[in-house]
């Protein structure tokens, strides 16, 4: 959800509808920042907004103990054993009950042993009976079970005194190692390969310095700010192995600050939201903006992702940087940094200015200063969608100055003009404050990157959607221009994102992205289809697909003919590359499976195999899934040769990825065995053939 709740925007929608004319004129002329922020101020005081009503928060429970102490059960069972240790340490710095503590302990030996750590599991172990010795409490009810556990325990851990345990991989847990290479001196978020021009047409662009080959790493960036969106909690249904291989990307598992994947996560111990893959994490949070974020409750998640997006950016940001930057937009007035270079230039007038968002040595930094340069297209969007953020925006620094957390807030010292009557109703701290959350959520409509993962469902020829995580501000990044026929693709990994050349990039020549890989319907990449538009399109194709299935999977007639228009529809919008389109050729792959063409199913998953690894890359744990299914499919249909070759390549990819003991690698393994077997089969009987 970028924008915020529907019962807002409806209230908003009524008083821009109830507005005096002439006081609506005034608001459709695009003003300044400084200005659209102080009278949307005026607004907010004047609506008295009922959405403070939508806010909410919770804090931890009481049996927070309890609650660690059996997702600790949960994940032991599950194989996470590190996990499971860590849930217990909390459950005992939590105050879990005494009468209980025994129980966790046993567990925690459970643990180590399976880990192999056999001398911290006897020592746990020797806790445990000693204090079933000497606590009374515990000859109770449930006495002897415990005493039986405990030496079923001892016995294990004197038989396993020298084996060791390996923990099961979770694909998608831990950030996949990066491969090394080399970075700019200009920009230090791209290779050396990369340069940053400008246009007088197209503004800041990235061109190549040098020739760039496929598969060549261009940009890899860290996020300036990412917000996770909401969770919609999906469930984790299926076995301990569908969840450890996270064929769900469920957004509740994921860390609100790296949005790292994890099983256990870390609450925040002020409201019932944030969740962090660790303490470091969740600490790293609280110190750099989710103290000021906490005491804000749901008031957040009602104003949707971009305008928390626009918080946190001020938020992480320096005082004195953000103070200038303001106080510098307010003397530029309205005009955009490095628009005037779209206009014609008189032969007398000085030398162009700096690249905007470069530092003063010429350097591009992922930095605050870089993403204050971002454009903000501010006179392309409606009057109404401005006063829906300008107000929203009011409304939070509203609660700002209710919960006092204006004195924290950079900006407090800066004069302010105090000649209008508005400016004189908004402490200065918030003005600044204001000002630049308004230019920031007006900036993500143009500039947000959907940080995504890929989630698929286990059935014999599976499907997979690209699911939207968080919300990001990737300065570099956004240099990026728009094409309906890129050179580059981007791919996400946690919160770091990484461009890869899709193809060779000549020197000088610029390098290009899809913003939505879209196809331009007048073919000539000027203007991008509104993302709402997109959205429903896919939605649509999305409803229409799933018809499909039902008809596939009750046996009625017509599913073919359904899934075959849903093609043709996706191809007239979307990049053979995208997503979208490659879950349409799992369906149809699906149907033919059901009829046992295989030759057919395998032509559709080989699509889909091509918009995954233009997406992940050809070496990455999407890809190995989508090769595994190809794999299954041309081993059934007896295509032995191309069979044996794709085993080969996804028994490589998932190995890496997911252990060699993994349930996969052992099926293609299998699958190999016998194609291997069946061709020295033949082989035999050819050579028998060529004796006689």
């Amino acid at each position: 959800m970028d924008l915020p709740v529907e019962k807002w925007k409806v209230y908003v929608s009524q008083k821009w509808t109830s507005l005096e004319p002439s006081l609506k004129e005034k608001l459709l002329c695009p003003t300044s920042l400084k200005d659209n922020f102080l009278s949307r101020c005026v607004f907010q005081l004047l609506f008295l907004s009922p959405l403070q009503a939508l806010s909410h928060t919770e804090t931890g429970s009481p049996e927070m103990a309890i609650c660690y102490a059996n997702r600790s059960a949960a994940l032991f069972h599950l194989g996470q054993f590190e996990d499971s240790l860590e849930d217990i340490r909390w459950a005992e710095e939590e105050g879990y009950p005494d009468r209980l503590y025994t129980k966790i302990l046993l567990r925690k030996a459970e643990c180590l042993l399976s880990l192999g750590k056999f001398k911290e599991a006897a020592d746990a172990l020797s806790f445990v009976e000693n204090k079933m010795s000497v606590d009374q409490s515990l000859k109770a009810t449930g006495h002897q079970l415990l005493l039986s556990k405990l030496n079923q325990l001892k016995v294990k851990a004197g038989k396993e005194n020298s084996s060791s345990v390996c923990r099961p991989a979770v694909p998608g847990q831990a950030q996949r190692p990066l491969e090394p290479w080399e970075k700019s001196d200009r920009i230090p978020c791209a290779s050396p390969s990369v340069c940053l021009s400008f246009s007088t047409r197209k503004g800041r662009q990235l061109v190549a310095a040098r020739e760039i080959l496929p598969g060549e790493i261009l940009v890899r960036e860290e996020a300036f700010v990412s917000v996770l969106h909401p969770g919609e909690s999906f469930l984790l249904r299926g076995s301990a192995e569908a969840v450890l291989c996270w064929q769900l990307a469920s957004k509740d598992l994921h860390c609100h600050r790296c949005l790292k994947g994890a099983l256990a996560l870390v609450p925040c111990q002020g409201c019932s939201y944030a969740k962090y893959c660790s303490p470091g994490c969740a600490r790293l949070a609280w110190e750099s903006y989710h103290r000021k974020e906490c005491p804000l409750g749901g008031l957040l998640l009602a104003l949707g992702v971009f305008c928390h997006a626009s918080l946190r950016a001020v938020l992480v940001a320096d005082c004195a940087e953000l103070s200038a930057l303001v106080a510098q937009s307010r003397e530029e007035g309205t005009v955009e940094p490095g628009a005037e270079a779209h206009a014609p230039r008189a032969a007398t007038e000085r030398a162009p200015a700096p690249i905007p968002g470069c530092d003063a040595d010429g350097r591009y930094c992922s930095a605050y200063k870089a993403a204050f340069s971002l454009l903000t297209h501010t006179e392309k969007h409606s009057p109404e969608f401005r006063f829906l953020c300008g107000l929203s925006v009011a409304a939070l620094c509203r609660r700002l100055g209710d919960v006092g957390l204006e004195a924290s807030i950079p900006g407090k010292d800066m004069s302010e003009d105090q000649e209008e009557p508005s400016a004189a109703l908004v402490p200065p701290a918030l003005s600044v404050l204001g000002e630049a959350m308004l230019r920031h959520m007006l900036q993500l409509q143009c500039n947000a990157q959907a940080v995504t993962v890929l989630r698929s469902e286990d059935k014999l020829v599976a499907s997979s959607e690209q699911v939207r995580l968080a919300t990001a501000i990737f300065p570099v990044v956004s240099l990026l221009n728009h094409s309906c026929d890129p050179n580059t693709s981007v791919t996400f990994s946690c919160s770091t994102a990484e461009v890869r050349a899709l193809q060779p990039i000549a020197r000088g020549q610029e390098i290009l992205h899809c913003y939505g890989l879209l196809r331009c319907s007048s073919g000539a990449c000027e203007a991008l289809v509104p993302e709402d538009d997109v959205q429903h399109q896919l939605r649509d194709l999305k409803q229409r697909t799933e018809t499909a299935l039902e008809l596939l999977e009750h046996g009625e007639p017509g599913m073919m003919e359904l899934l075959q228009k849903c093609r043709l529809d996706a191809k007239r919008f979307l990049s053979p590359a995208h997503l979208a389109m490659g879950e349409i050729e799992d369906r149809l792959a699906q149907a033919y499976v059901t009829m046992g063409k295989w030759p057919e199913a395998a032509g559709h998953v080989r699509r889909s195999v091509q918009a995954v690894e233009a997406h992940y890359g050809p070496s990455s744990i999407e890809a190995g899934q989508e090769l595994f299914k190809l794999a299954q499919i041309l081993f059934n249909g007896r295509a032995v040769s191309e069979a044996l070759h794709t085993i080969r390549k996804a028994e490589a990819i998932l190995s890496t990825h997911l252990g060699s003991r993994s349930s996969q690698v052992q099926e293609l393994q299998e699958m190999k065995a016998c194609l291997e077997e069946l061709l020295g089969g033949l082989t035999l009987r050819g050579a028998a053939v060529v004796g006689r």
